[in-house]
């Protein structure tokens, strides 16, 4: 009798093994996908870029509890709205960076660095869409969040870039 019992255990527990196996060679790898869904972008259409996007989402679907694909989606939205400031997905796009990007705040393992390229870019592309008008009001705030990231980490790469194109974008503005 004790035989029997031993043996639905073992049966029960390599069949436990086998699907958990089985499972986890099914879940796709979120860094493969966002690499998959990044590198269609060698070739930076709006199209592309929307595409990106609705790919990113989905992966943020997938791994919910994951910043790389939240970060992705933000910085992929405000791509291509720094590219086609006036294109009708422009505006949808950047409410969702921002709804987005206090999501990020709110999650522990966020990088308060990124987050503040992110509202520093998201900042920027407001100036870009209506210089006369967003100019003097974002200004400031996107001076501050590139500062801050900086600060924060000073091996900010995309911040660095970003606020050198902000200041390159500024004296191109003013004549400076």
């Amino acid at each position: 009798m004790t035989f029997q019992i031993f043996k639905k255990f073992m049966l029960m527990g390599i069949f436990f093994l086998i699907s958990t196996v089985s499972i986890h060679a099914q879940e796709p790898n979120m860094q493969a996908l966002i690499g998959q869904s990044l590198s269609k972008l060698q070739q930076p259409t709006p199209e592309n870029f929307l595409n990106c996007v609705a790919e990113m989402k989905r992966i943020d679907d997938m791994f919910p509890d994951s910043i790389q694909p939240k970060f992705q989606m933000v910085l992929q939205s405000l791509n291509f709205s720094v590219m086609n400031p006036h294109a009708p997905e422009a505006e949808n796009l950047m409410a969702g960076a921002e709804e987005t990007i206090a999501k990020m705040e709110k999650m522990r393992n966020a990088n308060q660095s990124d987050i503040c390229t992110l509202r520093g870019f998201l900042s920027m592309v407001r100036i870009v869409q209506n210089p006369v008008q967003n100019g003097q009001r974002y200004y400031l705030d996107v001076m501050q969040n590139y500062e801050k990231a900086l600060k924060l980490n000073p091996e900010n790469q995309l911040a660095k870039q970003l606020q050198q194109k902000f200041f390159e974008g500024m004296k191109k503005q003013t004549g400076l």
